[in-house]
């Protein structure tokens, strides 16, 4: 989006780089001050000089941590002055050499003095400095960073990013395939452009609405749409924009964000991924003082805070509303939820038609023809897919998205890019061509809502090869025989395998993932069973920590024992079924793994035409 909020760029701060040149700095003057090396005699020497008789000394001074004394030379006869620095440790002991050497006669006197000590006065005039140094860029830090909302008293500000009306472009005409979740939120723009209407007929305009539904479904962009179609500001903020390590912020950022609305009214406030801080109290492995809590507790009492005519609604989008709060979803908060759903076929030809706006298409390129063959795919996937398209054409330096291209973006998408390079040996390409034909042999003869799209041998994404296939229609209801259907189909590579080469692969370990998963929730979830008939066992799907970490399972170790021999009895019959399919149907496997080996991708009218042919 081009509605972003401007921050000024940051400045570049030199602090690290200071304070390191100041410690540099202290240290070298440390070591200078306190420098005990001489040029030509060391301590140790200098008092054995002392308290030698046979060498004369005169003026002998010890000057706090300096020894100082003139001898004379007994080779060259001529006078010398020496000088020596005297750790602080070692001032006593020298001390005492000096009047031991007094009281011998091996000097006539010396002098003792207190002076300043500059080492340590040097040293504390350092350490000050360095520390004055530190608070100085300290402050500047802060000062440049106070702009941005980014310095220590700004830490409890929130986060939200405000877009300008004037600037927000976003409109519902921007909203394609979400016709009825544009009527809910209509009424909610005609409030916030004209307020009085409402509040003379004494009616009460939902405080908040929630958005929920698949990722991709438009959620985000149809708040901006909202703000945009009244002409109000915009407070966008993430869920997990709230929560920090420290203890209270998450708090004072909610207080901060209702604040500035009131102050910005009428306006609308929009939380994404408001899970991340609205989800169920208790949840967590912390207990209830944690900083979500705190933070979602804050969340409640300002929604309960302000009017319902105030002209502040809160607009809120998620994925996981089954792990919402319940306290958020009651009326007086959140009053109105939105399902978001994935479009139909005329929705996904809308959204088509918004995305190739600004996207050159060839004549052969109908958009009806691909929302046909989209079905489940959201806005996002459909932007993503369009977006893949314009890449293959400009690969090949055309200036016109083909209908080809758009075809290629459509497996690309699906099943991930081909990888053409890979070096397959001929031993594993023939197992994958058997394993392909096996799966696109039982779909076409069981299945009643699906087709073959395209079988390859080529790897692509993490597998070795892909039968994709596609609904039909759109479909809203599952059947029992339609997921029977789906673990046959899966289970047709596996039984190819055993039937052509004598053996099994692990190639189809994700198909028997799907099989399982299929047929657990038949029995779990769907009461699907002959063992348990309209019975099910999984009363909730809310897998989060904390919340399920103490669950205690519905049914007994017995009925567990039997679900899963359940599970194996439902997958062991459809695996049979599939033997038989493709026993009777193997000169049509034979063929199209052929072909397969041949060509490596076969289309869907081209394996059409093997299927009905038989083989020949």
């Amino acid at each position: 989006m081009s509605q972003t909020e401007k921050r000024p760029k940051k400045s570049f701060s030199g602090l690290p780089f200071y304070l390191v040149l100041i410690v540099i700095l202290v240290v070298a003057c440390m070591m200078f001050l306190n420098d005990s090396s001489g040029k030509s005699t060391s301590l140790s020497e200098a008092l054995n000089m002392i308290e030698d008789k046979s060498i004369t000394k005169e003026d002998v001074v010890l000057n706090g941590n300096t020894l100082s004394f003139k001898y004379k030379d007994p080779e060259t006869g001529k006078k010398k002055e020496v000088s020596k620095k005297v750790p602080y440790e070692s001032e006593d002991h020298v001390l005492t050499i000096l009047m031991e050497a007094e009281k011998s006669g091996s000097i006539e006197s010396f002098e003792y003095k207190q002076p300043t000590d500059v080492s340590a006065i040097m040293s504390g005039v350092m350490i000050f400095l360095m520390i004055g140094a530190m608070v100085f860029f300290i402050w500047v830090n802060f000062s440049r960073n106070a702009g941005e909302g980014r310095s220590a008293m700004n830490f409890g500000r929130s986060k939200a990013k405000l877009f300008d009306p004037s600037k927000n472009k976003v409109n519902f005409s921007d909203v394609a395939g979400a016709d009825e979740e544009k009527e809910e939120l209509t009424e909610v723009v005609d409030f916030l452009k004209n307020p009085k209407k409402y509040s003379a007929l004494g009616a009460k305009i939902p405080k908040g609405i929630l958005l929920h539904g698949a990722p991709g479904t438009g959620k985000t962009l149809l708040a901006k749409a909202v703000a945009g179609e009244a002409g109000v500001p915009f407070f966008s903020i993430s869920g997990s924009d709230f929560v920090e390590m420290f203890v209270g912020v998450g708090a004072s950022r909610v207080r901060d964000l209702f604040d500035s609305a009131k102050k910005n009214s009428p306006c609308i406030i929009f939380i994404d991924e408001i899970d991340a801080v609205g989800r169920h109290r208790g949840a967590g492995m912390g207990g209830g003082h944690d900083e979500r809590e705190q933070t979602l507790n804050q969340l409640l009492v300002e929604m309960d805070g302000f009017g319902p005519n105030e002209g502040v609604i809160v607009i809120a989008a998620t994925n996981r509303v089954d792990i919402l709060d319940p306290a958020l979803l009651r009326p007086g908060r959140f009053d109105r939820r939105v399902a978001v759903s994935r479009p139909d076929i005329k929705g996904r030809a809308d959204i088509l038609k918004v995305h190739a706006k600004n996207k050159p298409l060839e004549d052969d390129v109908d958009l009806k023809e691909i929302a046909k063959i989209t079905p489940g795919y959201t806005g996002a996937d459909l932007a993503n897919l369009l977006n893949e398209a314009a890449l293959l054409a400009a690969r090949r330096n055309a200036k016109k998205i083909s209908k080809a291209d758009v075809s290629e973006a459509v497996f690309k998408v699906m099943v991930g890019p081909e990888k053409k390079s890979r070096v397959i040996t001929d031993k594993e390409k023939r197992l994958t061509a058997f394993h392909e034909a096996g799966h696109a042999i039982v779909l076409r003869t069981v299945s009643e809502t699906e087709h073959v799209e395209r079988v390859s041998i080529i790897p692509a994404g993490g597998a070795g090869g892909y039968t994709a296939h596609k609904p039909d229609e759109d479909i809203y209801y599952t059947t029992k025989k339609q997921l029977i259907d789906s673990i046959m189909i899966s289970l047709g590579g596996r039984a190819a395998e055993q039937i052509i080469l004598g053996e099994i692969s692990t190639g189809a370990s994700s198909d028997l993932q799907h099989c399982n998963g299929v047929a657990r929730e038949m029995i779990t979830r769907y009461g699907m069973s002959e063992k348990f008939p309209n019975v099910i066992f999984d009363d909730d799907d809310e897998v989060f920590i904390g919340k399920s970490y103490g669950h205690t399972r519905v049914y007994s170790e017995q009925s567990a024992a039997e679900i899963d021999a359940e599970i194996a009895r439902i997958i062991d019959k459809a695996y049979k079924d599939v033997l038989d399919i493709l026993n009777d149907k193997m000169d049509i496997l034979n063929a199209v793994a052929q072909r397969l080996l041949e060509k490596e991708k076969i289309e869907g009218p081209e394996f059409e035409e093997i299927y009905v042919s038989g083989g020949a």
